[in-house]
């Protein structure tokens, strides 16, 4: 993909083959030395973007990268725009196009894995249960470690090689010289030495002591490293398959296709023929096809999966509407305004890349590490190899004395260092509703200090909820029957306030509805039907005055304290007059001010960021005790406040649901994603809280920064464990039997130190590790004091409308 920017151009290559993030740093010197050019390479999406003096050849930077050892290959174009009848437009999708799907290197990487494990548990079987050794065990040992080692490492050996054509050195290089060397020597044993006579056994003489190399295979060793570091490797695939998971969550939201008017004739073409100027219809329940100025019609539109905003937003002839919102109620005829890559779903799906694409890669511990250990480790194999050869010690016992110290070093605990803690850690965060992505997320919790709330479906529901219910004469029967008389009303409509007024209805009642006689939903200001021979009117104080029923003076200061709550207030009335207020409003969860007080136990800074009017914001912080409010933001605004608290020095985690959020939470130093909201949040988020319970952020950072914590000193064992033991094989002291012991204490160590993990516990879990049911939501500010009551109305009138817009700064719905 390539674009202009004046004498510059950017251009962005898919990277193929890296195995570490050496690589990409390898990668990024390459194209960094070529005139002109500035590169960054990302190791976890996979992908190298540079930007280049005009007219340089984008098949010059993949000779480069090829010419590193690696393939790269710009991402296909989109589709061109075709005309009506052009078949080659039909069938793509959003104006986006991928190449040809290829193998699926995960499932290829765990067959892989499987067999070789398959062929080495035998092999490491029989080495260390010598009763098992039958007369010519070391030649089946040899039969199905060859396959295991060659086959089975394949990757390492071609990558060790790339690295020494490079003059590098990685953790490839140590697993494939250390494999390399034992499966070499073993060779050597059985068909030169010793150790292929009928009979020959490994016992169980762990002394530290001189022993005779050419009887002694390390067969098991190198069969089970390659086993281990492959199971290392599927692990870190399958997290790394879902890098480019957001974008495709997020272009996935546009419509598939339109219907535009065409000779006064309706006329369903792909939306990416769309032009700017044509006139679509948007069908009740259908996804608007881009961006556009409604032209004919009334409806209200969903817009929670872009905006966050809990409530419809009301749209007449002249209002905007946005690609990617739902249609609720009427019928629409848009005026298409941006198309393309212009329209805001396509420039949020840009967001999230630049963010992905721009969070550095974390470079695992092992590889930095193997940076200095793996030539000091070649580097000491040769000493000792020279200083025993010097001596007069023989070839045999020189060479077995550097091939004990490429083997001793062969990193097999290093191989369950990282998988084990991380599917423990994993398992049980699933355990407690928390989706750990890999290990790249973890580096980051430790240092957090500042956590940024969504405020719809993050600390609140997301959902309308009938909170209370206040009449003019007070008393519980009065409000059962305005309650029952709406509530039957609002359930012959299926706008979000009217079913919110219905189901608290139902739930505060217990029992059935009364039937509704006619019906009239008055668009725009509320409804009127017949409920048990009265005529029942619910909504907007506007409709009240037009329709000269009374409303008392307690209803309507009742009406402004509920507006200025920033809840949407419903009017209730027969008779001529009205008799009650309905105060419904997007709740507060229960357990918010809880997870609230846990973030500040961490030492955490809570900061609301909401799309809604600051009053809305404020109240809801003030409720759950959030101290710092950013609000009336877009989500371009979200990633530009997470931006600029990063430029402050502080390390930020953000907390989210919505695809509005989905830019911000990639571009946070960790991202926690709502299960209970979007796919494109959740993908681009670092961890996920399957159950929507704000308490889990708290116990995802301890479990995540736990989990961190144990991998390193999983890291810290392994290598300490490689770095003694190093200087006992170059002594020549160092015996199979030994060394097989010494590998597999150290691969339990880690283990158990891993599992150590499970006995997590989240933050008031109890002896029987449940919690305590969360109860019933409290009521808290909505985001639309104008929202709609029944089909498309609301119970605020027109001057507390105009007061609420003087806070928000949004247009007039």
């Amino acid at each position: 993909m390539t674009t202009g920017t004046g004498t510059a151009t950017e251009v962005e290559l898919s990277i193929g083959g890296m195995t570490c993030a050496a690589c990409a740093v390898r990668i990024e010197k390459k194209l960094n030395r070529m005139d002109g050019v500035t590169a960054t390479v990302n190791y976890a999406t996979e992908k190298a973007r540079a930007t280049v003096p005009e007219g340089t050849a984008v098949e010059a930077l993949v000779a480069t990268v090829e010419a590193a050892g690696y393939t790269a290959v710009p991402p296909a174009p989109p589709p061109r725009p075709a005309a009506d009848g052009d078949p080659a437009a039909h069938g793509a999708h959003g104006g986006h196009s991928a190449a040809p799907p290829g193998p699926d290197s995960v499932a290829l990487l765990r067959h892989r894995m499987l067999v070789t494990w398959a062929l080495a548990l035998p092999v490491i079987v029989l080495a260390m249960v010598p009763a098992w050794q039958f007369e010519y065990w070391q030649w089946l040992s040899l039969t199905l470690a060859a396959p295991a080692v060659v086959w089975g490492g394949w990757q390492f050996h071609r990558a060790a090689w790339t690295n020494a054509r490079h003059g590098t050195a990685t953790m490839d290089t140590l697993i494939s010289v250390g494999t390399a060397a034992a499966t070499l020597w073993s060779v050597w044993a059985l068909f030169l030495g010793t150790a292929g006579q009928p009979g020959m056994t490994h016992g169980f003489e762990l002394t530290i002591a001189r022993t005779d190399a050419a009887g002694n295979i390390y067969l098991e060793v190198a069969a089970g490293v390659i086993a281990f570091i492959l199971t290392g490797r599927y692990v870190e695939a399958r997290t790394k398959r879902k890098a480019g998971a957001a974008l495709r969550a997020l272009l996935e939201l546009g419509a598939r296709d339109a219907v535009v008017l065409r000779d006064g004739r309706e006329v369903r073409i792909p939306v990416e023929q769309l032009t700017t100027g044509d006139h679509f219809v948007v069908r009740p329940g259908e996804t608007v096809a881009t961006d556009g100025r409604v032209l004919r019609g009334e409806s209200a539109v969903d817009a929670s999966m872009l905006t966050g905003e809990s409530v419809p937003v009301e749209v007449a002839p002249g209002d905007t509407v946005t690609g990617a919102t739902v249609n609720t109620s009427g019928r629409l005829v848009v005026e298409a305004t941006r198309v393309g890559a212009d329209t805001q779903l396509a420039r949020m799906a840009k967001l999230v890349e630049d963010a992905q694409s721009g969070k550095a890669a974390v470079q695992r511990l092992a590889d930095r590490v193997s940076a200095v250990f793996v030539p000091s480790v070649i580097g000491v194999a040769v000493a000792a190899f020279g200083f025993w050869l010097g001596n007069g010690a023989g070839v045999a016992a020189a060479f077995s004395a550097a091939v004990a110290v490429l083997i001793i070093a062969c990193p097999c605990a290093l191989g369950l260092a990282t998988p084990t803690a991380l599917m423990v850690g994993t398992g049980r965060g699933a355990q407690l509703g928390i989706l750990i992505k890999g290990p790249e997320v973890l580096e980051n919790t430790r240092r957090v200090d500042t956590v940024v709330l969504d405020k719809t479906g993050t600390v609140t529901t997301g959902r309308m909820t009938l909170v209370a219910v206040r009449t003019a004469s007070g008393g519980g029967q009065a409000e059962r029957e305005a309650l029952r008389l709406a509530g039957a009303l609002e359930h012959a409509s299926e706008h979000p306030i009217a079913r919110a007024v219905a189901t608290g209805a139902e739930e505060r009642l217990g029992e059935p509805l009364p039937e509704v006689g006619s019906f009239s939903n008055l668009a725009g200001l509320g409804v009127r039907g017949d409920v048990e021979g009265r005529t029942v009117t619910v909504g907007r104080a506007r409709l009240f005055a037009e329709s000269e029923l009374e409303v008392p003076e307690l209803l309507a200061r009742l009406v402004d304290e509920a507006q200025g709550r920033g809840s949407t207030a419903v009017l209730v009335g027969w008779e001529g007059r009205a008799r009650a207020v309905l105060e419904v409003a997007d709740a507060v969860k229960e357990t918010s001010a809880e997870a609230i007080r846990r973030l500040r136990a961490l030492g955490l800074t809570p900061v609301l960021l909401t799309g809604d009017n600051r009053a809305v914001a404020e109240a809801v912080a003030a409720e759950v005790g959030i101290d710092e409010v950013v609000a009336e933001v877009m989500p371009e605004d979200k990633v530009a406040v997470i931006r600029r608290l990063q430029e402050e020095g502080r390390t930020v985690a953000m907390v989210g649901d919505g695809v509005n959020d989905a830019a911000a939470l990639a571009t946070a130093d960790l991202g926690l994603a709502m299960g209970t909201g979007t796919d494109a949040a959740m993908e681009a988020g670092d961890l996920t809280l399957v159950r929507g319970d704000l308490r889990a952020a708290a116990d995802a950072i301890r479990l995540s920064r736990q989990t961190l914590f144990t991998i390193k000193t999983n890291l810290v064992w392994a290598f300490g464990y490689n770095t003694a033991a190093i200087p006992v094989a170059a002594a020549g002291l160092l015996n199979p039997m030994l060394a097989g012991a010494a590998m597999a204490f150290s691969s339990v160590s880690v283990v158990l130190n891993s599992l150590r993990l499970r006995a997590f516990r989240a933050a008031g879990e109890g002896t029987t590790g449940s919690r305590r049911p969360a109860g019933p939501p409290r009521a808290a500010p909505t985001a639309d004091p104008g929202g709609a009551a029944g089909g498309a109305d609301s119970a605020t009138d027109d001057e507390a409308w105009d007061l609420t817009r003087e806070h928000s700064g949004a247009p007039r719905r």
